[in-house]
């Protein structure tokens, strides 16, 4: 499956919130979909699932007008939803049952889930007896329970100790391998960049960012560069690049234990790799500067 989504605007009153929201998404693959607090992702997440109307714009999968009624979709919200006062298992069963699913394959697919996110002790225990992160583990199971094709996943990890936190990243793997259409917001990169092939990241209302991770990462690395040396500190080696490299590199960026260098026009690694070799730098490290998906998306939002 392929789903599109095409130049989504959407007014709430005279405020326009959506500027134009467009991205794309393939089964199989997950899209990280991005942004600070009130960009718009939910908005976004609620016209996909026909939850709000689109002022204009369009959302295809395969290239025909996507029905969300016609599709089992799978959806976790930040938010948490579930009935703190039912059991679990009843509550599942009859949300899969809403779902389209027949009462004795929604019990069935019940007992996989609880069982799958290692919580099956608590199906006749009431929600609010379970520890958060026994909640957040019930709500996923609950998410998934009536196969959904389509997943999105709001912060998913929200509540999770390491432990289930591995759980969920495996299932998450699982899903993606059975071709599933993954979408995935959370603030926390380090699992975007673990699960998607893909990003968009909203800021105000638009799309600032779209397209495969890995070419980004190689985009915003491009003519950047790492060093550290030893016993000096990350001061005291940007003070000696910038009296001494003066005519290759700028410092960019001063992290913890490193500096990233950008280089200069004209200047390339080769002739810098040899202002080291001449230099009376110990060095730890150095080589082309990666960076994290937090770096791209504080210097796309961070405004």
């Amino acid at each position: 499956m392929r789903l599109e989504v095409k130049d989504i605007h959407k007014k709430f009153g005279e405020k326009e919130v959506l500027h134009g929201i467009s991205f794309q998404v393939e089964s199989g693959k997950a899209l990280g979909l991005l942004g600070r607090n009130g960009a718009g992702k939910t908005t976004t997440i609620r016209i996909l699932m026909d939850v709000f109307h689109a002022n204009s714009g369009e959302i295809l999968l395969d290239g025909k007008k996507f029905v969300p009624a016609k599709h089992r979709i799978g959806y976790l919200p930040e938010e948490r939803g579930l009935y703190p006062k039912r059991k679990v298992v009843d509550q599942m069963v009859y949300l899969a049952v809403l779902r389209g699913m027949k009462k004795g394959e929604a019990k069935e697919s019940a007992k996989k889930w609880l069982a799958r996110l290692e919580v099956e002790q608590y199906r006749d225990s009431k929600l609010e007896t379970l520890s958060k992160g026994n909640q957040q583990k019930v709500q996923l199971a609950s998410t998934l329970v009536h196969n959904p094709e389509i997943v999105i996943l709001d912060e998913p990890f929200s509540g999770l100790d390491p432990v289930n936190s591995q759980i969920l990243k495996d299932v998450v793997n699982e899903l993606i391998a059975e071709g599933r259409l993954v979408i995935f917001s959370s603030h926390q990169m380090s699992y975007v960049e673990e699960f998607c092939d893909n990003i968009a990241i909203i800021n105000q209302g638009e799309v600032v960012l779209a397209g495969e991770l890995k070419e980004i990462k190689k985009e915003y690395g491009r003519d950047r560069l790492m060093l550290s040396a030893e016993k000096l500190s990350v001061e005291e080696l940007a003070q000696k690049v910038e009296r001494d490299w003066q005519e290759l590199v700028t410092v960019q960026e001063r992290k913890k234990d490193f500096l990233v260098l950008a280089l200069r026009d004209g200047a390339d690694r080769r002739m810098c790799l040899e202002k080291l070799a001449k230099s009376d730098l110990v060095v730890e490290r150095f080589g082309i500067f990666e960076p994290s998906l937090n770096d791209i998306f504080v210097s796309k939002v961070g405004e």
